[in-house]
């Protein structure tokens, strides 16, 4: 099985872009090289610019960009796109409703040995709490390079969260990504667990140790969620377990929880970072750590349906 990380897609599907698409400029801030955008540079310097070390400037600069009719990508990492330049994505991208796409790679407890101040585990909720904003979460290579290419077509500002780490491989050539729809990856019984992100090779690992079969479904796009999914899986499963490498508080949890709760269906439970910073290790020392690998998905389906 192979493994790539979900920034290194990014930069191969944003590549192919550039030259697909001459509407489509690229705008960096000073990390080119770790975000992967320089495979955009090489492909079209003419269109590839980078900022510096001015996230806020960046944004007012792609949302100036999309006001003269382009479809602009703007990356850094998670916790400088969506934490330093949030005025600006607010104000300047968003309140407008601007076609700008903010790539933000580096994002939850996976960076690793960069530590707590580099660890963005609050940019889903800041993201989709802002008016008309989109936010999509790939879970490998195959479905970031689906959606980096879809948002090219999604009129109005987008936020992707993309990894740092290789992940192993969920789909093949045939995936087809849909704004605001879940994938339903196993169908089972009792639990349905609903993850985003690497959770998503966490969930299918786990389901490999239970005694039964739990139905599980990949959620990449995190606002506008699947309504209609969600919905079916309460109707007919007594838990919802609900898993990300983001805080409990404003992720995907939060977004099922929301439009689950005028229905009352079955209990819902989520598995994520509980509401602490994150600290420097090794990337699965620090999963182990903040309870968000396959044995603890295992253990907490164990707690719920004694």
């Amino acid at each position: 099985m192979t493994k790539m990380a979900t920034r290194e897609a990014y930069g191969i599907a944003l590549a192919e872009l550039i030259k697909e698409n001459e509407n489509v400029v690229v705008l960096d801030a000073d990390l080119t090289k770790s975000t992967k955008t320089i495979d955009a540079k090489k492909a079209c310097p003419a269109r590839h610019f980078n900022m510096g070390i001015q996230e806020g400037n960046m944004m007012s600069t792609a949302a100036g960009l999309a006001a003269s009719g382009k479809i602009v990508y703007a990356s850094s990492f998670a916790i400088f796109a969506a934490g330093r330049a949030y005025e600006q994505i607010r104000n300047s991208i968003g309140y407008p409703h601007l076609n700008v796409k903010i790539c933000a790679t580096h994002a939850g407890i996976s960076v690793g040995e960069d530590g707590a101040s580099h660890q963005a585990i609050e940019d889903l909720g800041l993201m989709r709490g802002i008016p008309n904003m989109k936010v999509f979460q790939p879970c490998d290579e195959t479905e970031t390079k689906a959606i980096i290419k879809a948002v090219s077509e999604i009129e109005g500002p987008c936020y992707i969260r993309l990894g740092r780490g290789a992940v192993e491989d969920v789909f093949d050539e045939n995936y087809h990504f849909e704004c605001g729809k879940g994938i339903v990856l196993q169908k089972g019984e009792k639990v349905a667990i609903v993850a985003t992100g690497l959770m998503v090779q966490e969930a299918l690992k786990a389901a490999k140790e239970l005694e039964f079969a739990p139905t599980i479904v990949n959620m990449p796009s995190i606002k506008p969620i699947d309504e209609e999914l969600l919905i079916e899986l309460a109707k007919t499963h007594d838990y919802i377990l609900t898993c990300e490498e983001h805080s409990i508080i404003n992720g995907l949890g939060s977004a099922v929880c929301e439009t689950l709760a005028p229905y009352n269906l079955c209990k819902i439970i989520r598995l994520g970072v509980q509401d602490t910073f994150g600290e420097s290790g090794k990337t699965s020392d620090l999963l182990e750590k903040y309870g968000l690998n396959s044995k603890f998905i295992v253990n907490k389906i164990h707690d719920i349906i004694k």
